[in-house]
């Protein structure tokens, strides 16, 4: 008899499970039995599926590191009674979320594929109900009974995307999300076409889950006439560990006196600084213009062509792992989960 693949469906709430109210014509969550009773073709997939939801569905605005904590234990716990794992989430935060999972998902051999949709599953024309069953497919792909697919990634669209490298850049259209600096991992169209040699290499070492994410992290966008107040502030935050600097181009920002000083005396004092551009394609070149080299000098570590979700969470899991001066910049700048170009000339 032919053993049929395992999934386990993780349900946080977002677009895909909810429902409209009559009066007001909001949208609200509803139960995930409700959510399946929509979707009737999962019955001809020759699969095995469990679910396991949320007690309380959560809006993707609202997800936090404890929902990441949460959603990591559930995959450690289960890990060896699945081959596969599918997560729905909303839209919003959805980079963030399969960003941070890449990261505490160490040594990962399997599928987490993460996925939602635009439209409610109850409506008409949603995109759901096809985001879930491609979702389902590719977590349970097999190769030379190798999983296909052994990294988290974001299923949207008809494309698979890796998910450090994933970012939600349409709120109208159902491909919502793109991969700027990385191809996709699989297209879906009449037929799956898997990408192999784009994938994350296979882990041969053992599965372990890291759940501390230290929180003590912040962004700032620099932007032409920011005040060195409103800079300063943020540098003086209590407790702040890490700071994500988004620049111009290929890394720049402001020259003036005043904020390279900041910097320097807040990476003095300890503070970890990494400098994400603000293009959707392209890489952080420090020094490349006299407007980065400030930047260079007062020791801000390039992110390359990282996204600004998988720099904040990479930030938090090595702080949160004990990582400080020299040892947090080697490996925040070490390609860990794909999510970064190695270019020696980058870093």
């Amino acid at each position: 008899m032919t053993k049929h693949n395992s999934i386990l469906i993780i349900y946080t709430g977002g677009t895909i499970g909810m429902v409209a109210d009559e009066q007001s014509g909001s949208y609200y969550p509803f139960d995930v039995q409700v959510l399946f009773s929509h979707v009737p073709e999962l019955s001809q997939l020759k699969i095995n599926l469990d679910t396991e939801s949320f007690t309380e569905p959560i809006d993707s605005s609202d997800i936090g590191v404890s929902t990441w904590i949460k959603l990591a234990t559930i995959i450690r716990d289960k890990y060896n009674s699945y081959d596969g794992f599918v997560v729905l989430h909303g839209t919003d935060t959805m980079a963030y979320t399969a960003s941070a999972l890449s990261f505490m998902l160490e040594n990962l051999a399997k599928p987490v594929i993460i996925t939602g949709s635009q439209l409610p599953m109850g409506v008409l024309r949603t995109d759901g109900k096809e985001n879930l069953i491609s979702a389902i497919e590719i977590a349970a792909a097999r190769k030379e009974g190798k999983p296909r697919v052994p990294e988290v990634a974001i299923y949207f669209g008809s494309k698979l995307l890796r998910g450090n490298r994933s970012q939600k850049f349409n709120t109208e259209g159902f491909e919502a999300f793109e991969s700027f600096n990385y191809p996709s991992l699989a297209d879906v169209g009449i037929h799956i076409i898997y990408y192999d040699q784009r994938m994350l290499r296979q882990a041969q070492m053992d599965f372990e889950v890291s759940l501390k994410m230290d929180e003590n992290v912040g962004v700032l966008r620099v932007f032409p006439g920011m005040k060195a107040d409103f800079v300063r502030q943020i540098l003086n935050t209590p407790g702040l560990k890490g700071l994500v600097i988004e620049t111009f181009g290929s890394g720049n920002a402001t020259s003036a006196n005043w904020f390279i000083e900041a910097l320097k005396q807040a990476i003095h004092d300890g503070l970890h600084v990494v400098n994400v551009t603000q293009c959707s394609r392209g890489f952080v070149e420090q020094g490349k213009y006299l407007t980065s080299r400030g930047l260079v000098s007062c020791g801000v570590i390039s992110a390359a062509d990282m996204t600004v979700e998988a720099a904040i969470t990479k930030m938090m899991n090595l702080l949160g792992k004990g990582y400080v001066g020299i040892e947090f910049e080697k490996e925040f700048t070490r390609s860990s989960r794909g999510e970064r170009t190695s270019y020696s000339t980058l870093a």
